[in-house]
């Protein structure tokens, strides 16, 4: 499979979520972002105000993580931070699922979880987290149906704070499950262009990764050499 660089960073949400970067770090990620056109940058709430403010008069946007990373916060405190972010210029909120209610098969309180995200992102694209290394097959039909249903805008593979990231078997199960009604965000270990586009080609419509600029230029690279 093969696009054109343009198409690539259209998919790429730039992601830095680990919990000791510095504002420095962020500058950084905006202004690359901002250099390659990616369609966010994804950063931890406390960082939103100031990634908003770094992409002003952007094209890029800014996203953010929900109950992140163990999913396991209370409904109204999602809906509270999805509140926030969303008033500090958050365009798009990525939640994690939660997990143990779903392995419970406690499908009511899954749907009110995410339907709480959801009605207070006010319009904002809302991806759905199912750490996907926790479940089985079925759980992971289960989530997509309950993502759906619940009105989030996509589902997602990975935290990459968990046992393990996106495959490809995973994205076209999410794919299949949701149909073209959702989008479909792969996300963890992605980390070459053969990587990401693999991920697409199994119906991947977004990508998370902290090595997007990496990517591009090797498969820049890629082109021009073919």
């Amino acid at each position: 499979m093969e696009i054109t660089i343009e198409e690539l960073v259209k998919f790429i949400d730039y992601t830095l979520l680990k919990s000791e970067a510095t504002v420095r770090n962020i500058e950084q990620l905006c202004s690359d972002a901002d250099i390659y056109q990616f369609a966010t940058v994804c950063v931890n709430p406390s960082f939103v105000e100031l990634a908003v403010d770094l992409l002003t008069g952007s094209s890029v946007k800014v996203c953010t993580v929900i109950g992140f990373p163990l999913g396991a916060t209370l409904p109204k405190v999602k809906a509270f931070e999805t509140q926030e972010v969303v008033q500090l210029g958050a365009k798009e909120v990525d939640m994690v699922i939660n997990i143990g209610a779903l392995r419970n098969q406690y499908y009511a309180v899954v749907r009110e979880d995410i339907e709480a995200v959801v009605n207070a992102a006010n319009g904002a694209p809302v991806k759905v987290i199912l750490e996907t290394s926790l479940l089985t097959i079925s759980e992971k039909q289960r989530a997509c149906v309950l993502a759906k249903e619940s009105g989030a805008q996509f589902v997602k593979t990975s935290t990459g704070f968990g046992l393990g990231g996106a495959t490809v078997e995973d994205i076209k199960l999410m794919r299949e499950m949701v149909g073209d009604s959702l989008g479909v965000k792969a996300s963890g270990g992605i980390r070459t262009f053969e990587d990401a586009l693999r991920l697409i080609e199994a119906g991947a419509s977004r990508l998370g990764t902290s090595a997007g600029v990496d990517i591009v230029n090797s498969y820049r690279t890629h082109l021009e050499l073919s």
